[in-house]
């Protein structure tokens, strides 16, 4: 009989992601359940986390004026709860904060819990709105009409003392 390998024996690597890559972005998110049609590279950046050269996760950060905001946010699911989605999320939240924002927003319905971990706390879709008006997942998210039936998360970064 033959050990199985876990994910812990496993070499997990983060990269940023390239143009050519918003295919298997688009893939990892259908993988998980989660719509894709305003995933774009511009304005945003994406990373992806590969396990042993197999993309297994990603996230996007989306930038606007001394803010961004989390999007796309996937691990498939033979890869979950083994601290891949706080690596992407510490990067992302890394890149804010070297990016000088004052803080970080997102979009989740489903996964409060999750976020509180990284000391989100609830917010408006209006708050979002006003912040990053033009941002991909904003705007199709007024176009569509399901922003404000979404749960808005902030997480304050620096300087603006808001929570």
């Amino acid at each position: 009989m033959t050990d199985a390998v876990t994910l812990t024996d496993m070499h997990v690597k983060l990269r940023e992601a390239r143009p050519e890559d918003f295919d298997i972005i688009r893939d990892l998110l259908t993988r998980c359940g989660l719509t894709t049609g305003s995933v774009t590279s511009e304005g945003c950046t994406y990373w992806i986390a590969d396990l042993d050269g197999v993309p297994g996760g990603c996230i996007g950060l989306e930038h606007g004026p001394g803010v961004s905001l989390i999007r796309s946010t996937a691990v498939v699911p033979e890869a979950r709860n083994q601290g891949l989605g706080r690596a992407l999320v510490t990067s992302a939240l890394t890149q804010a904060s070297l990016l000088g924002n004052r803080a970080v927003y997102l979009f989740s319905e489903e996964a409060g819990n999750y976020w509180r971990r990284f000391d989100f706390v609830p917010s408006t879709p209006d708050e979002i709105i006003a912040a990053m008006p033009a941002a991909p997942q904003v705007v199709s998210g007024l176009t569509k009409g399901w922003i404000h039936a979404e749960q808005a998360w902030k997480r304050t970064l620096v300087g603006d003392g808001a929570a």
